[in-house]
């Protein structure tokens, strides 16, 4: 029997849309309407607690329901309360039904928690709600003063990879009481960095509310990153000062009105709910066989093995109408009420399983395509999962761009001096055409990168040999063990000038390569900084200055910090860096068409068989287009020798070189038709 509160008034309400929905509000008192996708509960309970001490106010029962959907509208409630529900029925994991009526669980469309998710064992395992957050019934509005979302094209695209807490909490011009929330990432000092880099797009780590798994509670980590999500549609209140969906709506304003996008990191594939000894949080308690997938034999589900295609425990069964339509709502929610630019899916592949495998085809590309709401913002796929024929790179719609890891591996095999990879290194620096073919596929597919979060830094990558991942708990089991990197003579921190020397001349070569390559550019916040995880290359559960960016520069860090800037400035500047639209492309038959010639060190035009030899360490090609005039040379040499080249057909001015004054651009107004490039470096010519 419902605890019956005063003053309030039930009836049926709608089955649509799902989740709490204001109805109206008057003088601080609110109606709303609770619609909960829950087919095989009995029963269903709203629970109403008090704001400040999660005191249960009282229950009420859900009285209406059509098909699968339970509803209930209840006038009366003051704004600020906070909610949960209660889902009764069996309790049979053999039939995929976890119910459990003595049990709070999350509104899966809940869009507002009041304070982060922490697991406690005591409290779930003496089903205590106060083991859960809440959702809060509060109006929503809000002030977006005029801003407008940006609309960066994906050619002219330099994305930011940033950790709202990680970017600030180490800032010397941020309040401390802002470092490490949503106001603090919107610091004009942060912005005016991100402008001065020439960053077009800022894309965050996970912020849907998410949970530290059990076990990193045990080895008192967290889960930093936020790769564990409890809500798909609430802003993770850790990094809130009081309100986190208004201040992250005020940082996504004052990010548009510096020009800069912002697109989030979304974890569609699994939850926080774990495998079959996970907690019961949300969906399992209310829909478990219908919001994942399980193991099947002889085409018999069996609903006691939760698929992991995801290495999670579980996996989301997207191909399913309802739980398509949480991931929609939830993308869509983020796209018009909170504004965001786009998204980065993590472990995409997952998405596009129908009968468990990847169809490229799915349904759910299908809808977001004829979407008038998702059609236009910016789709970035990482093209794997753990599953069966997970690695799908290249096999994603035209509108999506795709992680390139093959862009990553091989420019850094090639500066590192792996042999053999110069015909991959040019292919990859020119967009990738064998996984994103012309004629079909515009080069900013791919989205090219030299680092990510999950592994090492830029400049752990001219440090380490080795991963130094001991403090992650796992005795250095976890994390990726192909580096392609390189310490220079030395593991990790060192004071030889010489080292020191060659560290930064590689990592000059490796993003003057970055920012040469054609398709969408992506950076790793941090990288600019010099930034160093110590070694580590999963610093997932790393809350602390392992992962938080340090802003105080040295003399050396200060030069790199302004060649990323240079080298930024240099590619905006030249649009066949942006896109490259080839005469034997028929994609684009607007705008500019490009051509480009291959060259020997001895200026003549690079032949089929000298593609083949194996010991060439370096190339050189110009990109001309007949319409401008304008002409670009490119000279790459990873030996470890000087290479001394006969220009080709003309006299070139030099426009930089990474091996001259610790590779700042050059304004050289001498033309020359002989040059010595320097053993391991990079030259640009017009």
């Amino acid at each position: 029997m419902s605890n019956q509160i005063p003053l309030l008034k039930m009836s049926l309400g709608s089955a649509a849309p799902l989740g709490a929905t204001l109805v109206s509000e008057e003088a601080g008192v609110t109606s709303w309407n609770f619609a909960v996708f829950a087919p095989d509960a009995s029963a269903l309970t709203l629970c109403l607690y008090l704001p400040d001490t999660e005191e249960l106010l009282g229950e009420l029962n859900f009285s209406g329901r059509t098909g699968p959907v339970w509803h209930l509208q209840v006038d009366g409630i003051d704004s600020g309360t906070l909610y949960a529900f209660k889902a009764a029925g069996a309790d049979n994991r053999e039939l995929g039904l976890a119910f459990d009526a003595e049990r709070v669980v999350l509104d899966p469309y809940v869009k507002q928690l009041n304070r982060g998710l922490s697991f406690n064992q005591r409290l779930y395992q003496t089903k205590s709600h106060y083991m859960l957050a809440k959702g809060v019934l509060k109006p929503q509005q809000f002030d977006w003063q005029g801003s407008v979302k940006p609309q960066v094209p994906r050619e002219k695209t330099v994305i930011y990879e940033a950790h709202v807490k990680g970017i600030t909490m180490l800032h010397p011009e941020v309040p401390p009481p802002l470092r490490g929330t949503y106001l603090g990432l919107c610091h004009p000092a942060v912005i005016s960095h991100l402008q001065q880099l020439g960053i077009t797009t800022l894309q965050l780590l996970p912020v849907a509310a998410f949970l530290s798994e059990p076990r990193l509670n045990a080895l008192q980590l967290s889960n930093y990153w936020g790769y564990n999500p409890v809500s798909l549609f609430a802003p993770e209140p850790r990094y809130q000062v009081n309100d986190a969906v208004s201040e992250f709506k005020t940082m996504v304003r004052s990010y548009h009105q510096a020009g800069i996008e912002v697109i989030l990191d979304v974890v569609f594939n699994h939850t926080a709910e774990a495998g079959e000894d996970g907690p019961v949080l949300s969906f399992r308690g209310l829909a478990n066989k219908h919001y994942y997938l399980f193991e099947s034999h002889a085409d018999i589900t069996d609903f006691s093995q939760p698929c992991n295609y995801t290495g999670c425990g579980n996996t989301l069964n997207v191909a399913h109408p309802m739980v398509q339509k949480l991931v929609m709502d939830a993308l869509r929610y983020w796209v018009t009420e909170m504004q965001v630019d786009g998204f980065r899916f993590d472990l995409a592949t997952t998405l596009a399983r129908e009968h468990k495998r990847f169809n490229p085809y799915a349904a759910f590309f299908q809808i977001i395509a004829q979407d008038p709401v998702l059609s236009g913002v910016k789709l970035i796929a990482e093209p794997w999962d753990v599953g069966p024929m997970g690695y799908q790179l290249g096999q994603f719609p035209a509108q999506w761009s795709e992680l390139n890891d093959k862009c990553r591996d091989t420019f850094r095999a090639f500066w590192r001096g792996d042999q053999g990879v110069l015909p991959e290194f040019t292919t990859r620096l020119l967009g990738s055409r064998d996984i994103f073919q012309k004629h079909h596929k515009p080069a900013c597919c791919s989205v090219n990168y030299l680092t990510y979060h999950d592994g090492f830094t830029l400049h752990d990558v001219v440090s380490y040999n080795d991963k130094h991942n001991w403090l992650n708990g796992e005795e250095n089991r976890d994390g990726h063990s192909h580096n392609l990197s390189s310490n220079h003579g030395v593991e990790g921190a060192t004071k030889d000038p010489l080292v020191i020397a060659n560290r930064y001349q590689h990592k000059r070569n490796l993003v003057a390569t970055l920012l040469l390559s054609q398709g969408m550019i992506h950076w790793l916040g941090g990288d600019e900084l010099s930034h160093t995880q110590r070694g580590n290359n999963n610093a997932y559960c790393q809350d602390n200055d392992i992962s938080w960016l340090d802003w105080h520069l040295d003399s050396d860090e200060d030069d790199f910090l302004q060649f990323v800037r240079q080298m930024l400035a240099f590619r905006r500047k030249y649009a066949c860096l942006q896109q490259l639209s080839l005469l034997d492309d028929s994609y684009q038959l607007h705008g500019d068409k490009h051509q480009i010639t291959w060259f020997l060190p001895d200026g003549s035009e690079k032949q089929e068989h000298d593609w083949h030899d194996p010991q060439r360490s370096g190339c050189i090609f110009q990109i001309s287009n007949k319409v401008s005039k304008v002409s670009l040379l490119f000279v790459f040499n990873a030996a470890e020798t000087p290479l001394n080249i006969n220009m080709p057909k003309r006299q070139w001015q030099l426009l930089f070189d990474t091996s001259i004054d610790k590779g700042l651009q050059q304004e050289d107004a001498n033309r020359v038709s002989q040059y010595q490039q320097s053993a391991q470096s990079i030259s640009v010519w017009q």
